[in-house]
């Protein structure tokens, strides 16, 4: 799909992908009009993929697509987003605070687990519902959650806990995606108590979760937020490292908070988790560099083109990133993505998760919003 134009033309093709061919087909196929919500994902024929039940997650994640489509004015992305969001209110609520991870396929609760990472996507999901028109009941849910996150889950020792019951390791993921909601809040419901959530993670990311030692962002934690390193080494992900050099660019631009070393990450993942004979992201790599798991996904690369849109050349070229976007994207059937590739048989057949699409999403917002 790409092919060295300018990043304009880009982003016209990008924009074009989600507008005329994902989101007709997901809104036409992903929609579980007879149960409710979403389906977990789609087969390669477009038919949806059993699966026995509905994550929260996916929920909260596919009505943020569906109202980036509403506000492009696709037709009956609206419908699909609000069909979203009655989902998440009546079937996914706990009645203890917050919601619940998991229904079966008709809409019974079967995991209570309060799960942060997840609760972070329902906060997301609201505040990009606003655009769809006022709505003061989503509005005060958006602010209750807020509270029940900050307050029922703070952990002791700082950020907050991964669940309701609690676990262990504690991981730096969900806190990434706290910060990713509470900009989303800043921007579209604005509160000063996310601006206080914003100011709070940008601190925890560089008092706790950023290792001075390594120089890099490590995975997993303890409960006092040491390092977890089970193999003497510590785990990190290049697709965080491109997310959170974008999240503190997007802190910046919002909140005027200035980090340094944001551009590092991106340039440590780049220079480590780039394979130069592939031009794809791999997986994982070890604090030193070296590589922990080869796996290639698509998501990461969508992280690394947002990184590129704000690094100063740190992450690259966002047109290389495009490109390996592309890559993934090219299917028999318009709208659907690879999710995987593999070095030693290329791109898997497996279906396409709806997770996915909304990581691909926010990657042609970002890009169109920069060279539109």
């Amino acid at each position: 799909m790409a092919d060295g134009r300018c990043l304009p033309a880009l982003a016209r093709e990008a924009e074009a992908w989600l507008v005329d061919r994902a989101l007709p087909l997901w809104l036409a196929r992903g929609v579980d009009r007879r149960h409710g919500g979403f389906h977990e994902a789609l087969d390669q024929d477009g038919t949806p993929a059993a699966a026995p039940f509905k994550r929260l997650r996916v929920a909260a994640r596919q009505t943020y697509v569906f109202t980036e489509g509403a506000c492009r004015g696709v037709p009956g992305a609206r419908e699909a987003a609000l069909h979203g969001l009655a989902y998440i209110r009546t079937r996914m609520r706990h009645p203890d605070g917050g919601y619940a991870s998991r229904c079966d396929i008709d809409g019974r609760q079967i995991d209570p687990t309060r799960d942060l990472y997840d609760l972070a996507f329902v906060l997301f999901a609201f505040a990009h519902a606003a655009r769809l028109g006022d709505d003061s009941d989503v509005h005060g849910e958006t602010l209750a959650l807020a509270d029940f996150i900050t307050n029922a889950m703070r952990h002791p020792a700082g950020g907050f806990i991964e669940a309701i019951p609690p676990r262990l390791p504690r991981r730096q993921n969900p806190h990434m995606h706290l910060l990713e909601a509470a900009l989303a809040c800043i921007e579209h419901r604005p509160d000063p108590r996310f601006a206080r959530l914003c100011d709070e993670l940008v601190a925890l990311y560089r008092d706790r979760l950023f290792d001075p030692r390594s120089g890099v962002l490590p995975e997993y934690y303890g409960d006092d937020w040491h390092v977890e390193r089970p193999q003497g080494r510590a785990l990190t992900e290049p697709g965080h490292h491109m997310e959170w050099a974008w999240l503190l660019a997007e802190a910046e631009r919002l909140r005027g908070i200035r980090i340094e070393g944001a551009k590092a990450l991106a340039a440590f993942a780049l220079h480590h988790g780039l394979d130069p004979a592939t031009g794809l992201l791999r997986g994982e790599l070890f604090e030193d560099g070296t590589i922990a798991d080869p796996a290639v996904r698509l998501w990461p690369h969508c992280e690394w083109l947002k990184a590129a849109l704000v690094s100063d050349g740190a992450a690259g070229d966002p047109v290389a990133a495009w490109t390996a976007i592309a890559r993934f994207l090219e299917t028999p059937l318009p709208g659907l993505w690879h999710e995987r590739w593999d070095p030693a048989g290329g791109f898997s057949p497996i279906p396409s998760p709806a997770s996915t699409l909304y990581h691909i999403t926010a990657a042609v917002v970002a890009l169109g919003r920069h060279h539109a």
